[in-house]
This record gives C-alpha cells, structure tokens and sequence, in this order.
C-alpha cells in the first residue's frame, strides 16, 4: 500500500515549500512532492503533496513541516491502494501541439497535419509525455533554435525521462549523435520502448541515441561522448544551478544549452549560476509559470559575469 499527505495552502505559500523542497540536499528520495492549483478556477488556491510507499512516520511528517515557513498547514494523511500513479494520471491524456511536434498516447490517432513531427509516448513510470508546461516549451525552444539556423552534430539529453526531448532533436537533426541519461533506472527500459515504437535506433552512431542511467554528468558515457554542441536539460532549478559549471565544461565553445524545469520565480538564480560558468542567454520562453531558457557558451570565457 502508499501513502498521501496532502497540504492547502494559498499558491506563494505552497510554491515557497516546493523552493525549500529543492535546496534540501538531504530530502529523503522516497518521499516523491509535487504542487499544483486545486481547480482552474481558482489559480491561488493551491495543494502540496507527498507520496510515500510506508506509513508516514513523526520524522516524515517533521521533514513536510519543515519545508514551511512559519506554521505549516494541516495536513491530510490518507492510505492509498496499490497503483502506479504517474501512469494513471497520464492515461487518457489529450495530444499537444508544441513547435513541430505533436504529442499523443496511443489512444489517439496521429496528426494529418503536413509538416508536424508525431511521436507516440504512452503513459509510463517515466516523466515527460509532453503534457507539462516545461516540455512543451522545451520543444518550442527547439523549433526556434532550428529556425534560428543551428546546426547540431553531437547533443545530449539530461534527465531524459521517457526520451522525448532526445527523439525531437532527432527529427530536427537526424544525423547527429545522441546521448540520453537519467538518474532514475527505470528510465533505460522505458526510452528503449518509446526509441522502437517511435522509429529512433538506438547505439553509438550516426542519428542514434546512446541511453545511460547517471546522477549529473560525471558518467563514463556521457564523458566519452562530450564535448556537444547542445545540452538539454528539463530537470529542477537546484540540480540546474548545481550542474551549471559541469554543463558548461561539456559544451564545446559557442555550443547551446537548453534549461527547464525552473519556475520564474527561480530564473534568476538559474541565470546566475549560468553566468558564472561562462553561459550566456539568448532567449527565454515563459510558458504558464515555467522559464525555459536557452543559453550560449562564449567562444572563448574570460571569468567575468554577462
């Protein structure tokens, strides 16, 4: 059986947990939090919650209390059956159109539409069907940057979920190699599956996908297979601002980096750890309250801030 632990709060308060919830280097990995608005019709109404695989403990609920400033909300704690939640809340979900590309499951038939890229990515334990704000705008970025005329050879995909965003750099540049890497195991099935269904090869060649489970970017594969022209990352602002540097270092000069998962609120701090590695930015997109930015690496980095 799981567990939730659900908090309502107004939406500064509930966005100021999700902020503290990130900058916790030692959050326990099995507590899983998310935050959204209760109804559409009331955007500043919103919910906290937390999934746990055990019966929230004193020290579970102490961790969810701390993530509060001041005094934390009530909290609701309910026992759940057995289910694989991110499946069922991706079942039947409708397609997008984002850029070039058209997003669907397989419940639904592919666009007629000439021009558009459609990729099949049923509802899996993986994250990134398309359907969040920040891989919508992730691909909308990546039209752009190919209408801006970037020609791509080497790129790598960073938290890449269920390989989508590694599968549009594909149709954008086809003959590239491709690296794709996530910290979470169940990734390397899930990408295999999506590559096969969606026609991407997957290997170490020209126009493949190379897939590896890695935590940043210290991992033999993606060392090997750097430096790229383009780093994707749709991931959390803390990992961004971390990894900064690391990305930087992996990018050949003028190379191009793709950044989501931040909310606006978090943009500057992501901005700035990016300045500091030499990261320049040359455009965002906000999408819902969601940046995406992409940024450039300077040809040749002289220490000082942009």
């Amino acid at each position: 059986m799981s567990w939730k632990v659900t908090a309502l709060a107004p939406r500064p308060i509930i966005e100021a947990a999700l902020i503290a919830h990130e900058d916790a280097w030692d959050w326990d990995s099995e507590i899983i939090v998310s935050g959204s608005e209760i109804a559409e019709d009331k955007p500043d109404d919103w919910r906290l919650e937390a999934w746990l695989d055990r019966k929230p403990t004193r020290a579970d609920k102490a961790a969810l209390t701390r993530l509060f400033t001041g005094k934390a909300p009530p909290f609701q704690i309910e026992e759940l059956p057995e289910t694989d939640w991110v499946t069922q809340s991706q079942a039947g979900i409708e397609p997008i159109r984002a850029g070039r590309f058209y997003i669907r499951t397989p419940d639904f038939p592919a666009s007629a539409e000439p021009g558009v890229v459609d990729f099949v990515i049923p509802a899996s334990q993986a994250f990134g069907t398309g359907q969040h704000a920040t891989t919508a705008g992730c691909l909308a970025m990546l039209t752009h940057m190919k209408a801006q005329g970037l020609v791509i050879r080497n790129f790598a995909d960073i938290g890449t979920g269920t390989g989508l965003l590694a599968f549009a750099a594909f149709a954008l540049w086809p003959r590239a190699l491709g690296t794709a890497s996530d910290i979470d195991a169940v990734c390397y099935d899930v990408v295999y599956d999506n590559a096969l269904a969606n026609g991407i090869a997957m290997g170490s060649g020209l126009g493949q996908l190379a897939m590896t489970v890695a935590d940043g970017m210290e991992n033999p594969v993606l060392q090997a297979n750097s430096p790229y022209d383009l780093i994707m990352a749709n991931i959390l602002a803390g990992p961004l601002v971390e990894l900064a540097p690391d990305f930087a270092d992996a990018l050949v000069p003028g190379g191009h980096l793709l950044l989501a998962g931040l909310l606006e609120t978090q943009e500057a701090a992501v901005r700035k750890a990016c300045r500091r590695a030499g990261l320049r930015l040359a455009a965002r997109q906000v999408n819902g309250d969601w940046s995406i930015l992409w940024l450039r690496k300077r040809h040749r980095y002289d220490g000082r801030e942009a």
